[in-house]
């Protein structure tokens, strides 16, 4: 496709077709120039495209697809090339349904465990919701489909979402909240954005000007489209006028008219639409659906779903190595609690998948080589307690060499479109968990659930396996891990605080339905336990293993760009296993507040018995700055900083002071710099006189530019004129010069220095 000859033979009423999507999950299609139309469909976990003959609110009637384990679960796999298979899975499914665009992934951070949609976002720190992202943005677009990183941005919780205002500082969004944007943007190279319903600090994300061209497109270089989510434009030339290329699901015709309306009454310059369809004529160009319909092995991509849970399951306690249970040697075991045949494998609401080979934990009993009776002990359905089903599930446990019970919430307890209001498992479950406990010292609680739980009971059972929302193979790998099948090596990618009253935001979250006060900052997860030395349940990070790893021989080398950090990882027990070591860093260089330490790189090896691993991390200079508002630019601080390594943010092996000798960048180039900042700086002049003033001066209209007309020695006038000098680059479009250009030099003086 020729994209400008395309772009001048539409019509304005294409146009606003092209930039308003059709039917639901479409974009429109123009006939006359052969521009096909694309599909898109949900797909964090599994490919939810729905049946042809279904209503467009049929949420649950998609085609059968492979439901793998939930964010929540896969993120705890610390593990990227695992990752960016799951996107290769993925990315073939949706190829071989035609499907152009896979929403997801979604990758908002778990700052409050109320959040409604945690389970179907990966983690609480943006390092880790930013490598795994980008690794599965990376394996589903190599299989030449699209996706659509979700949702842009500061989504974090979901009651009035549509409507409520995210508020913070420029620094807590720039630290948090848009980095794993920012990682995936410049390193994954994302099909699409999606944007999310909330406002960030008053200012509707569909129509955030500053946050879809001024960081998104001029800072980050994001050359994709941005599309919004269902529902989320509420006017849509001034969306267009922000950033947005492309409003889902679209409102048919009345779409088309209000644009073709506002281009007509100069609500909306035309220029400013041709540069979302540019966008989605890019869009139709490289992602174009499978000319016809394919097939994938259904069930072996089922032994992969199988392998992602194995993977990120999560050993939480094993005292007294209560796990694994050999087949052999197991004894008499009980099996209790409904959930085990009754399973909750996925998330509610646009993650749900039709599976295709669901395996119920009961069902997988068989092949487990576990001899074990099974009693429902309560109903899911139910919060208060069944005594028939709960005595008679304490009658079977008192003669039972081992009791495994299998406790979570509802599906109608975790879904989107809604926050909880606890952390407690049903009161029925909870009930039951802790009488359990009392008549049999060998209880081994498994966890279906999408985010932290509070456990009174924590105290009196031998061992806890947190298995999230495990996917279609729920029951395969849970069995995986018990029987010691599948050494466990998934860690938290989130806290579990002791009680609900213990997170910093548990005094304001969701309490003002306009207003959400990100009071506590930077200081969220891991980053504000850890600084205030609060107890945790688990901390970030945690996991246990059937073996034992020992770090050892730690080196650093540090320099102006950055520093390497290498250590050896030792297995010391006798059963292969996979480390997942964490590198930390303390920054006692800066004035400014800082967490106590943060996580700065991970990696995750596989070590046999015995066997010693080297590890090599690196560190670059953006791994040791911070967000200066005041200077409006990322800075790094000249002086002492801590490297730490562990197994977890509470478990440090190994640790070292670094110095560092920084000097600061410039501060980056924006709409709102002065053209006396840019001829006082060299390197920015020349890229000045490359992006504007040459392809001006190209054009040789006589128009009168300020930057046309030249002096004696050849050199723009307008650049010795102090009246011209003390203009921000955004007047200078006013003089005539196209916002393309201003728009180009930002991103390459950005870019390039």
């Amino acid at each position: 496709m020729d994209i400008e000859k395309t772009l001048a033979d539409l019509t304005l009423e294409e146009k606003a077709a092209l930039v308003s999507g059709k039917h639901n999950w479409y974009t429109a299609t123009i006939d006359r120039l052969d521009l096909p139309t694309l599909m898109m469909t949900d797909g964090p976990s599994g490919l939810r495209k729905q049946d042809p003959d279904a209503g467009a609110n049929d949420l649950n009637n998609s085609v059968q697809a492979i439901t793998y384990p939930a964010a929540a679960l896969s993120a705890s796999t610390w593990n990227q090339p695992l990752m960016h298979q799951l996107g290769e899975h993925l990315g073939a499914e949706a190829r071989a349904e035609q499907v152009s665009l896979l929403l997801g992934p979604g990758v908002n951070l778990k700052r409050s465990p109320l959040g409604g949609r945690n389970f179907e976002y990966l983690s609480e720190d943006p390092l880790v919701a930013g490598k795994l992202g980008s690794a599965y943005v990376q394996g589903v677009q190599s299989q030449h489909v699209g996706v659509s990183v979700k949702h842009f941005a500061a989504n974090n919780r979901e009651n009035q979402r549509f409507t409520a205002s995210s508020d913070m500082s420029q620094r807590t969004l720039r630290e948090l909240y848009l980095r794993t944007f920012e990682t995936i943007v410049k390193t994954a190279h994302p099909a699409t954005l999606m944007t999310s319903y909330n406002k960030i600090n008053g200012t509707l994300n569909s129509q955030n000007k500053r946050l879809l061209r001024g960081i998104l497109r001029d800072e980050w270089g994001f050359h994709g489209a941005v599309m919004s989510d269902w529902g989320a434009v509420a006017d849509h030339a001034a969306a267009l006028r922000a950033g947005l290329d492309l409003e889902m699901p679209g409102k048919g015709q009345a779409s088309i008219d209000e644009i073709i309306r506002a281009v007509e009454t100069g609500e909306l310059d035309e220029g400013t639409l041709d540069k979302a369809v540019r966008h989605m004529l890019h869009l139709l160009r490289d992602w174009e659906a499978a000319p016809q319909a394919g097939r994938y092995d259904h069930h072996a991509h089922h032994e992969f779903a199988r392998k992602m849970a194995d993977d990120g399951i999560v050993l939480l306690k094993n005292d007294d190595q209560e796990l694994p249970l050999k087949p052999a040697a197991a004894g008499k075991v009980v099996i209790i609690g409904e959930l085990a045949d009754k399973p909750r494998y996925q998330g509610a609401g646009s993650s749900h998948v039709n599976p295709s080979e669901l395996t119920t934990p009961l069902a997988a009993l068989k092949d487990s080589g576990l001899n074990a009776d099974y009693y429902p002990g309560y109903h899911l359905n139910e919060d208060e307690t069944n005594d028939d089903l709960a005595d008679q599930a304490l009658a079977a446990a008192q003669d039972a060499d081992h009791v495994i019970v299998f406790a979570g919430y509802p599906a109608s307890a975790e879904s989107e479109g809604f926050d909880k209001n606890s952390l407690m498992l049903p009161e029925n479950q909870t009930d039951l968990i802790g009488s359990l406990a009392k008549v049999n010292a060998h209880t081994t609680v498994v966890l279906q659930n999408g985010s932290a739980v509070e456990m009174p009971w924590i105290n009196t059972v031998a061992a806890v396996v947190e298995t999230y929302l495990a996917g279609e193979a729920v029951g395969e790998a849970t069995w995986d891990i018990i029987t010691g099948k599948v050494n466990p090596s998934g860690h938290l990618a989130e806290t579990f605080p002791l009680r609900l009253t213990d997170t910093p935001m548990a005094p304001t979250f969701g309490q003002d339905p306009h207003h959400e006060y990100y009071s506590e900052g930077i200081f969220m997860g891991y980053r504000y336990y850890d600084t205030h030395e609060m107890h945790v349940l688990f901390p970030f990070g945690h996991g246990l293993s059937y073996t034992t790893f020992e770090y050892t021989d730690l080196h650093v080398d540090g320099n102006a760009r950055g520093a390497t950090i290498s250590f050896n990882v030792t297995n010391t027990g006798d059963v292969a296993g996979q480390a997942v070591p964490q590198l930390y860093v303390a920054n006692h260089a800066s004035h400014a507040p800082m967490p106590t330490k943060e996580l700065r790189a991970f990696t995750k090896i596989a070590v046999a018995p015995g066997e010693t691993k080297p590890v090599t991390l690196h560190l670059s200079r953006r791994d040791f700055s911070w967000w200066c508002e005041r200077n409006h630019r990322w800075q790094a601080d000249t002086g002492d900083y801590e490297i730490m390594v562990g197994a977890s943010s509470r478990d440090m092996r190994l640790q070292t002071k670094l110095s560092m000798d920084f000097e600061n960048s410039p501060a980056p180039v924006t709409s709102e710099t002065y053209l006396t900042t840019i001829v006082q700086d060299p390197e920015l002049l020349a890229i000045f006189k490359q992006t504007v003033i040459q392809p001006l001066a190209n054009e040789g209209d006589g128009s009168g530019n300020p930057f046309v007309a030249t002096d004696e020695n050849g050199e723009a006038v307008a650049l010795k004129d102090r009246m011209f000098l003390n203009m921000p680059l955004r007047a200078v479009v006013a003089l005539g010069t196209s916002r393309q250009l201003i728009h180009h030099f930002i991103h390459e003086a950005n870019q390039n220095r």
